[in-house]
C-alpha cells in the first residue's frame, strides 16, 4: 500500500514537473520572438530619427528659395513633430496597437507633407539644382529605403510572434502571462497599394 502510494505520488510529481517544463518552454519561447520583434522596431527608430533629422535641413535648405511658400514649410515641420512624438510613443511600447496606429497616421501626415514640398520645389529650377538639397534628398532616399527594410523585418518578427502566440495551446499560456498580440507597422498610403496607370 505504502509502495503503491509513493509510485503515484513519484508519478504525480513527475507529470508536475514536465506541465512545468513544458509550461517554461513555451513562455521562453514567447520572450524570444517578442524580443526579436522589439529588436526590429529598435532599428525602424534609429532609421525614423535619422530621417527626422534631415527634415529641418531639408526645410532650411528650401527656406532660402521659396520664402512665400511658408505655409508648406511650416506644415513639413508640423508634421515631422507629430511624428517624432508618436515615434517615441511607439518605441516605448512597440507593438501596441494604440502607439502603433498614431505611428502610421502620424507617417502618412509627414509622407504626404514632405511629397508636396518636393513637388512644389520642382517649380525652383534654382532650388532643384543646389547641391545640399539634392544631397538631403538622397539621403531621404537611402533612409526611406532602410526604413521600409527594417519595417518589413519588425513585421516578419511581430506575424511570427503573433503566430505562434495564437496558436494552441500557446494561447492558453500566453493568456496567463498578458501576453498580447503586436500591431505590423503597415504604410498607408494608397499610391503605394495602386497598380500604375499606363496610357498608349
Amino acid at each position: 500500500m505504502i509502495k503503491a502510494l509513493t509510485i503515484s505520488l513519484g508519478v504525480v510529481a513527475a507529470a508536475a514537473v514536465l506541465v512545468a517544463l513544458w509550461v517554461i518552454s513555451i513562455y521562453n519561447k514567447l520572450i524570444s520572438l517578442r524580443n526579436m520583434f522589439e529588436n526590429g522596431f529598435a532599428q525602424i527608430d534609429v532609421q525614423l530619427k535619422r530621417r527626422y533629422d534631415l527634415i529641418p535641413n531639408l526645410v532650411n535648405t528650401a527656406k532660402g528659395y521659396m520664402a512665400h511658400e511658408k505655409e508648406t514649410l511650416e506644415a513639413v515641420i508640423q508634421a515631422r513633430n507629430q511624428a517624432l512624438t508618436a515615434s517615441t510613443a511607439a518605441a516605448a511600447n512597440p507593438g501596441e496597437k494604440a502607439s502603433m496606429n498614431q505611428l502610421t497616421s502620424a507617417e502618412s501626415n509627414l509622407d504626404g507633407a514632405i511629397g508636396r514640398l518636393l513637388m512644389i520645389a520642382e517649380s525652383y529650377p534654382d532650388l532643384k539644382a543646389n547641391e545640399n538639397m539634392l544631397a538631403i534628398q538622397e539621403e531621404l532616399v537611402s533612409t526611406e529605403n532602410k526604413i521600409a527594410f527594417s519595417r518589413q523585418a519588425f513585421n516578419d518578427g511581430a506575424t511570427r510572434y503573433n503566430t505562434y502566440l495564437q496558436q494552441f495551446p500557446t494561447n492558453i499560456i500566453g493568456g496567463m502571462f498578458k501576453f498580447s498580440s503586436c500591431q505590423l507597422f503597415e504604410v498607408d498610403e494608397p499610391t503605394e497599394r495602386k497598380a500604375p496607370k499606363v496610357e498608349f
